[in-house]
């Protein structure tokens, strides 16, 4: 796997969040999400994703276990700063909508490793990804999180992103 450095920036961001094992419940809450961003229009050929597993499953419980499903929101977007449509930070009125949230990326370094978008690859750049960060002497910041990133241009590849915060 190739590691680059890159700097991403601040930005917001609507999200549904997932409690609970990670796995199905974790693509039901992101075919949700970009339900709702599509009836937005929020999904085009410049629309980011992000999958953020905020918990570490090996020290949190299954049944506690949160994920974040986001899609970037571009500047000026209406609620897209820290305070969302109700003042609560949901975003609208049917079902979906009270799921989504408004919430932001504090940006920063990260190790990014471009791979395979398959079940398989996920799982082994997850074993790889930190061995590899330690062999190059970088040192994971663990203040935040480990975001997988869905760019359009690079899912019609079949890629995606493993971005690791670096100090």
């Amino acid at each position: 796997m190739t590691l680059k450095i890159e700097h991403i920036v601040p930005c917001s961001m609507a999200y549904i969040r997932h409690t609970g094992p990670y796995g199905p419940g974790n693509t039901e809450t992101m075919e949700r999400l970009k339900h709702w961003a599509k009836s937005r229009d929020l999904m085009n050929s410049h629309s980011v994703i992000l999958g953020i597993a905020q918990d570490n499953p090996q020290m949190i419980p299954p049944e506690a276990c949160r994920y974040d499903a986001c899609i970037l929101l571009p500047d000026g977007y209406p609620g897209g700063s820290s305070v969302g449509g109700s003042g609560d930070g949901s975003v609208g009125d049917s079902s979906t909508e009270k799921e989504v949230h408004i919430g932001s990326i504090t940006g920063g370094k990260y190790g990014v490793f471009t791979i395979d978008h398959t079940a398989e690859a996920v799982k082994r750049a997850w074993e790889e990804v930190f061995p590899q960060l330690f062999a190059e002497s970088y040192i994971p910041d663990s203040s935040r999180p480990i975001l997988e990133r869905y760019k359009a241009e690079l899912i019609e590849q079949h890629l995606c992103e493993i971005c690791i915060p670096i100090q």
